[in-house]
C-alpha cells in the first residue's frame, strides 16, 4: 500500500534568466531596451527566477553561422550563457519595421544549433524558452516579435503563448 505524507517537501529550482539587449548603442549609452529588460527581470523575480543582461553591442559577434568564427570572437563565451539560462529574451528596437542588425546576428549564429545534437539528437537550446521583447512605436510591433521568435524556434527554444513584451 502506498501512503501518501501528510506534507511533501518541493523541492523548488530557482530558473535562470538571461536578457540579450541587442540594442544598437554600446555602453554607457542609455537603451530603452536595457530599460525594458530591467522590468522584464524585475517581473521575473516575484517568480524566484534571476537573470542578468548582456548589452551584445559591447561584444564582438563575427558573423557567421557556426559556434566558434575564430580570433576575437565573443560569440563562444555568449553561447555558453544563452546555454547556461532557463529563459532566454532577445530584447531589441525596432528599426526600419526590422529587429536591430544585432539582434539578427545573435539569431544568425545560433543557426549552428541545427547542426549541433546530444546523444537523444536534440539541439543545444532544447528544453529552453524563448521571449522578444521589443520596444518602438513605429511598424514593426508585430513583425518584429513574429521574426525573432520565428528563429528561436527553428532553433529549438520553447516559445510560450504570449512570450512577447
Amino acid at each position: 500500500m502506498f501512503v501518501v505524507p501528510a506534507k511533501i517537501s518541493r523541492i523548488v529550482m530557482a530558473l535562470k534568466v538571461l536578457g540579450l539587449n541587442c540594442t544598437l548603442k554600446a555602453s554607457p549609452a542609455p537603451s530603452s531596451t536595457e530599460k525594458l529588460l530591467n522590468e522584464l527581470l524585475e517581473a521575473f523575480r516575484e517568480y524566484d527566477a534571476d537573470g542578468e543582461t548582456v548589452r551584445v553591442a559591447d561584444l564582438n559577434i563575427k558573423p557567421g553561422v557556426s559556434s566558434n568564427e575564430g580570433d576575437g570572437d565573443d560569440w563562444p563565451d555568449l553561447r555558453k550563457r544563452v546555454l547556461a539560462c532557463d529563459i532566454l529574451v532577445i530584447g531589441s528596437p525596432i528599426w526600419l519595421g526590422q529587429p536591430s542588425s544585432i539582434a539578427k546576428r545573435v539569431l544568425e549564429r545560433m543557426d549552428a544549433f541545427l547542426g549541433e545534437r546530444d546523444d537523444m539528437q536534440r539541439m543545444p537550446s532544447y528544453g529552453k524558452v524563448g521571449l522578444a521583447a521589443v520596444v518602438g512605436n513605429e511598424d514593426g510591433a508585430h513583425h518584429v516579435p513574429a521574426e525573432v521568435c520565428q528563429a528561436l524556434a527553428e532553433v529549438g527554444f520553447t516559445i510560450p503563448t504570449g512570450g512577447v513584451t
